[in-house]
């Protein structure tokens, strides 16, 4: 059965923000409690970070990507973040706005303006249109984010071991923590 897509008018657009914004709400109830970046794990899927990078009285900002190993066989401890969505959220209307994200492969073209097309919502339709099929995703697959999966950064898991680690005198090992770089270290 063929699906006509609706047309790419500023109201569906609007409505697709609003549409996000409940997505969005739903994959982070807690958002308002969440600082620094909280991940989340699905047995079966890949992990899903969500790192707040500002917080305004009526907006917060996050970016919200998955995390592969640049290392089919993960042992040089490189990472890739993709696709690295950065998103605002306007908590007083109640809407979410892609602000840009990365892919590996930019198919994007650019389209010159013409009588009765709009280059600009074209673009931030298709975006927006990437963030609902990919919180609907999310949502399916059952990604949460909460307070309590919070990411350490390595200076607060390094100061964690060392402080319930045996009073021998001991060291705890940094190599590891030197090697995983934090979600905000790209």
């Amino acid at each position: 059965m063929l699906r006509l897509q609706p047309a790419r008018t500023l109201g569906t657009l609007i409505a697709m923000y609003e549409s996000n914004y409940v997505r969005i709400m739903r994959l982070a109830p807690e958002l308002d409690d969440i600082g620094g970046t909280v991940v989340s794990r699905v047995a079966g899927a890949l992990d899903l970070y969500l790192s707040v990078l500002e917080r305004f009285k009526y907006t917060t900002t996050v970016s919200l990507t998955y995390r592969f190993d640049e290392d089919p066989l993960g042992k040089d401890g490189c990472f890739v973040f993709e696709p690295r969505a950065r998103i605002r959220i306007y908590h007083d209307a109640r809407a979410v706005e892609v602000l840009s994200h990365c892919r590996r492969r930019a198919s994007r073209q650019t389209r010159p303006w013409r009588r009765g097309h709009m280059p600009e919502l074209d673009r931030k339709w298709e975006l927006n249109r990437f963030l609902q099929k990919w919180l609907g995703f999310c949502m399916r697959q059952g990604h949460l984010f909460l307070r309590c999966t919070s990411v350490e950064s390595p200076a607060e898991e390094a100061a964690r071991v060392a402080a319930s680690s045996d009073l021998d005198g001991c060291e705890p090992s940094l190599g590891l923590l030197q090697t995983s770089p934090r979600f905000g270290d790209f």
